[in-house]
């Protein structure tokens, strides 16, 4: 598909969906990661520097870096849907050691206008975060879950981290803060729909998920 579109020679947009983790299983930790950040090589990483290479050759190809919570009623399959399982599951709501690691978060239907945008006029060679909350702590993840459906919240230690998260064990330690403020600027593009992470006024206006404190996204816990 790139090599046609590169031989059309009309600028003809490409868009591919990746993801905020890669940033941190390739090192980047301790600050926010941008848009500008990119990891050498690695399964799916490779994948997202093609596409991006493509830029050189006439495409206007573009990736949107998917956070590892996107959420709403919409989402069934997604790691959101995953950790709610987890607890039903396992009758508590488990966060990895401490649970200070972040983990950004963005809502189902702000991530589908970002797609759109990027297709209309994200410009070539542009790699672009979906991210509404930039960093949420999983320990609140966690409660917010165990409040909902009304199960303790418990820390998982190392030695049991692969039997509770199961294919999420990999990924569920890392710290990912990630920031959006290029994709913002660039293209205009402001999450409208309710985050996971609580704002003044979403606290005030919003049903409760944070205990008094935040939103409730209105599929978290279905």
């Amino acid at each position: 598909m790139g090599d046609a579109l590169a031989g059309s020679g009309t600028g003809k947009p490409l868009v591919i969906a990746s993801g905020t983790l890669m940033l941190a299983l390739g090192g980047i930790s301790g600050r926010a990661g941008t848009e500008a950040d990119f990891v050498p090589s690695g399964p799916r990483i490779d994948t997202e520097n093609a596409v991006i290479a493509m830029a050189e050759r006439g495409v206007r190809s573009s990736a949107v870096r998917l956070p590892p919570l996107v959420h709403s009623d919409l989402d069934h399959h997604g790691f959101t849907p995953a950790l709610i399982g987890f607890a039903r599951a396992k009758g508590y709501s488990g966060y990895p050691g401490d649970g200070a690691n972040r983990w950004p978060a963005g809502h189902t239907l702000d991530a589908a206008r970002l797609f759109r945008l990027a297709l209309e006029k994200a410009p070539a060679g542009s790699r672009l975060h979906a991210v509404g909350d930039e960093g949420i702590p999983l320990r609140e993840i966690a409660a917010a879950i165990a409040r909902n459906l009304d199960v303790p919240t418990k820390s998982v230690p190392a030695e049991e981290v692969p039997d509770y998260f199961q294919f999420l064990a990999t990924f569920i330690g890392l710290d990912n803060l990630t920031s959006s403020a290029r994709t913002r600027e660039l293209l205009g593009w402001e999450p409208a729909h309710p985050g996971l992470s609580p704002t003044p006024t979403q606290a005030t206006t919003s049903p409760d998920l944070y205990g008094g404190s935040g939103v409730r996204d209105p599929g978290f816990c279905r």
